[in-house]
């Protein structure tokens, strides 16, 4: 069994992702970075549903330390792009760089979750990451990945949030996320 390191942005969707790497015989560490998030408190609530996911699937978690001033800075000037626009793969970009040095110091491979999301072009994310070592690109949306993510989610009571995470993309509502 082959192990590979998950980048992890939120459990609702880790699960399937997790699910399907431990049906093809992948060992699976998470690796959760997420410094793209606004604030603390929402990597914090967010962290809470990853470990659960970690202590369900009995998977190692580490915590890429949440440093927003640095996503800020791999983002500047393009602010005021929209949600899917060219924000997108610098954001992406950044995550997937911290993921890629932590597999070159365990001697892994790595994917990401981000694959999962309809709300996210996957050939966007995989342009994102040609250019690290020992990236595998796993289409995490394929075989109703996303359907089965959700259904996790809601077994596990996992938080789920109705944005990506970074405060250019958040909902302009009173009542924020649920």
């Amino acid at each position: 069994m082959e192990g590979i390191l998950l980048h992890i942005c939120c459990a609702p969707c880790g699960g399937g992702c997790v699910e399907r790497l431990l049906a093809e015989r992948r060992g699976v560490r998470l690796y959760y970075s997420n410094s793209n998030l606004g604030d603390r408190a929402e990597f914090d609530r967010r962290l809470e549903s990853v470990r659960s996911l970690a202590q369900i699937y009995r998977l190692e978690l580490e915590v890429d330390p949440y440093d927003h001033a640095a996503w800020l800075a791999a983002v500047a000037g393009l602010e005021s792009e929209p949600e899917r626009g060219r924000r997108c793969p610098f954001c992406f970009g950044f995550s997937l760089a911290r993921t890629a040095q932590r597999a070159a110091e365990l001697g892994m491979n790595f994917t990401t979750t981000l694959t999962v999301s309809p709300c996210k072009s996957s050939a966007m994310i995989f342009s994102a990451a040609a250019g690290f070592a020992h990236f595998e690109a796993w289409d995490f949306k394929k075989r109703d990945g996303y359907r089965r993510s959700c259904e996790i989610a809601r077994q596990h009571n996992f938080y789920r949030q109705r944005f990506c995470g970074c405060e250019f993309s958040r909902p302009l509502t009173a009542a924020g996320p649920d």
